[in-house]
């Protein structure tokens, strides 16, 4: 594992920079003789020479160089820091969780921790988040092309009749993956089938892919004679907003809910119910229509990417994560309602860059460990921390539009002050 990397110019490096360099070797056909770590080395210093610009600050890093080329990241040459700041304890009450839970987010905008963190302390004032967490599944969805309407409909009706079958060979790849429903849907010449899994502990992407490779290759076209045009028809949905995904879901779906005491609102996020009620009617609803957004929320993208980077989620998810929606409701006794709804988070306990160096640590940090005995229990409990984090966040950003505080707190954390300031220095 390399702490510091640093290899020392050798003839033979030498050698393969400057072919790098005048274009005779690509940056993947570096030799296999060399180290991973060497590899790394020989791209870096050749891109100095060729773009003029030093790249020192990228050869420091903590995680495994070896495996990191080999699963994560081809044509390797070094790492991108991203400041990890801590918010909480997050009060969360769920099934996987019933405890305050610190919560490391990976992000550069200033302001966000902070912002969070006062969200967190009035979750804390307020009982904690009382989160939910339906693990809908994981879906691919290869496309087929038929030559009319009649022999779409018998794709269909084969479907139905042979989806023991199709489970069988789905669930040989894999002890850990489940075939939960396969739902067609047809036009003229094109049938798309949405196939969803269950994937224990897994995000479930690859597992969902390799399967139905398997169920189309082996099964479906030597039985029926129709050809598939993509492994994956963009009906899945992934990493693109979808009604589809929004209405039915994938990945995990999240529910978080809090009950705001009226001197809460008041005392920690210096708003009222009437305020947060104005702001989510004009702002997160008819804001998000007019724009067509199917985000109907403040910024679920903003605690989502923060996130997914502390733990080592594909960061492309969160655009399925942020199409959500941000409920208030006036309550008796100057109380609010708050609770968000996020239909399509696709996350993983294992796998992935969860097994890279800093984001286990984050990991472990959330209490998130596989367990073989309980499998896609860690990562109910990751999907439940999640859903309690981006209500406090959403909880914060809504009473700073209300309180006006918005351009002040970005002024005077994200441009940094001089000395430390306290997130919780207002409350």
């Amino acid at each position: 594992m390399s702490r510091a990397a640093a290899t020392p110019p050798t003839p033979h490096l030498d050698a393969i920079v400057l072919d790098l360099v005048e274009r005779r070797l690509q940056f993947h056909q570096i030799p296999k003789s060399l180290s991973a770590e060497e590899a790394a080395e020989v791209r870096r210093r050749a891109l100095e020479v060729m773009t003029n610009a030093s790249l020192s600050n990228m050869r420091h890093y903590s995680f495994d160089v070896d495996s990191v080329s080999s699963r994560n990241c081809e044509n390797l040459i070094g790492v991108a820091q991203v400041p990890i700041g801590i918010v909480g304890p997050v009060p969360v009450r769920g099934n996987e969780v019933n405890e305050e839970v610190f919560v490391p987010l990976a992000t550069t905008e200033g302001a966000l921790i902070a912002s969070t963190n006062r969200g967190c302390a009035a979750l804390r004032a307020a009982g904690g988040a009382k989160v939910f967490v339906e693990d809908v599944g994981m879906t691919r969805a290869p496309v087929f092309r038929t030559s009319g309407i009649e022999e779409s409909q018998r794709l269909v009706t084969w479907l139905t009749k042979n989806e023991e079958e199709i489970r069988t060979i789905a669930e040989g790849t894999s002890r850990f993956l489940e075939l939960i429903s396969i739902r067609p849907f047809v036009f003229s010449t094109t049938v798309f089938v949405r196939f969803r899994f269950r994937s224990g502990d897994a995000m479930g992407m690859n597992m969902a892919t390799i399967a139905c490779d398997r169920i189309v290759t082996d099964l479906i076209e030597p039985a029926t004679g129709i050809s598939c045009t993509a492994l994956s028809g963009n009906y899945c949905v992934d990493k693109k907003p979808a009604a589809v995904n929004f209405q039915e879901g994938r990945g995990k779906r999240l529910f978080a809910e809090v009950e705001i005491p009226g001197e809460v609102l008041s005392k920690i996020l210096k708003t009222n119910p009437d305020d947060l009620v104005e702001v989510q009617y004009r702002k997160n609803l008819l804001g998000s229509i007019a724009a067509g957004s199917s985000g109907f929320n403040a910024h679920f993208a903003n605690v989502l990417a923060g996130f997914f980077i502390a733990t080592g989620q594909d960061l492309a998810h969160v655009v399925d994560g942020s199409t959500g929606v941000t409920f208030v409701e006036k309550r008796p006794n100057g109380a609010a309602y708050f609770s968000v709804f996020l239909p399509t988070v696709p996350l993983g306990a294992i796998g992935g860059g969860t097994g890279l160096a800093t984001q286990a640590e984050s990991l472990a940090m959330l209490g998130v460990k596989v367990n073989p005995d309980r499998p896609g229990s860690a990562v109910m409990r990751l999907a439940e921390i999640l859903a309690a984090t981006v209500l406090a966040g959403e909880l914060s950003l809504m009473a700073a539009f209300t309180s006006r505080d918005l351009a002040s707190a970005h002024e005077r954390l994200g441009r940094g002050p001089a000395e430390p300031v306290d997130p919780l220095s207002e409350v």
